[in-house]
């Protein structure tokens, strides 16, 4: 990536998310990475998130951005709006986070890190490698249930991917481009599934570092049964070349 800093776009898809976004974006200025921008990606939040976004972005106009959205149709379709939008303002890196405070900033600088000293595609920032870890407020229900999606992504795609439904990502912005990212259609878990699998068919490699995922800090979480069906039937349609459903 050359020897000057890479200019690195974090985008943050946002829905009700008002009392996190400013620590979020807090937390990730005063990291004092050269180069680092945010992104927020608001679909119309109910609760004023996009008001407070762009208070953010008049107080540090050179650092923060925000694209706004007027319906909610989906994380990944926020993912694709946003990214696509990284890319075209000139990222050489991509950062997928949360807005949830779920993923822990102190693991961006060592994802950029791995991405500049190693030949890996993307990196996770993974839950399931040795040393990473969930957060204690888990029921043991919902971590079976995590531990599980994992297990079957991998048994049908073949990933070899400790995390493979990780929503904590930093690409390469050729990494995205070769996998198309504006033609992905899928949504939830089942968007970060696809990206991994495009990545893995186009011979490119998927690295992982390890993170403690924290529970949400305010709100509620935003999985519902659809997003979970669509997670399912997923990995069958990449395999199949969604011809299912």
């Amino acid at each position: 990536m050359g020897e000057s800093s890479p200019k690195v776009t974090v985008v943050v898809p946002t829905y009700n998310e008002r009392d996190n976004l400013p620590r979020l974006v807090g937390q990730l200025t005063d990291l004092g990475l050269p180069d680092l921008h945010v992104l927020v990606v608001d679909d119309n939040s109910p609760d004023g998130t996009g008001d407070v976004a762009d208070k953010l972005a008049t107080e540090n106009p050179d650092r923060i951005a925000v694209l706004h959205r007027t319906e909610k149709d989906g994380l990944g379709r926020a993912y694709v709006a946003g990214i696509t939008r990284a890319l075209d303002e000139g990222a050489d890196i991509v950062i997928q986070m949360d807005a949830d405070l779920s993923h822990p900033v102190e693991a961006v600088a060592r994802m950029i890190d791995k991405l500049s000293t190693s030949d890996a595609a993307v990196v996770l920032g993974s839950r399931y490698v040795a040393g990473g870890s969930l957060a204690g407020e888990w029921g043991w229900h919902r971590k079976a249930l995590s531990a599980w999606a994992n297990f079957y992504v991998n048994a049908i795609l073949r990933l070899h991917v400790k995390d493979a439904t990780a929503g904590f990502k930093a690409w390469r912005a050729e990494t995205l481009r070769r996998i198309d990212i504006s033609t992905i259609r899928s949504n939830g878990y089942a968007f970060q599934v696809e990206m991994n699998y495009r990545t893995v068919k186009q011979g490119l490699r998927i690295d992982e570092i390890p993170i403690r995922f924290e529970e949400r800090a305010e709100g509620v979480s935003k999985m519902s049964l659809a997003v979970q069906l669509e997670s399912a039937l997923m990995p069958w349609k990449l395999l199949f070349g969604r011809k299912l459903g």
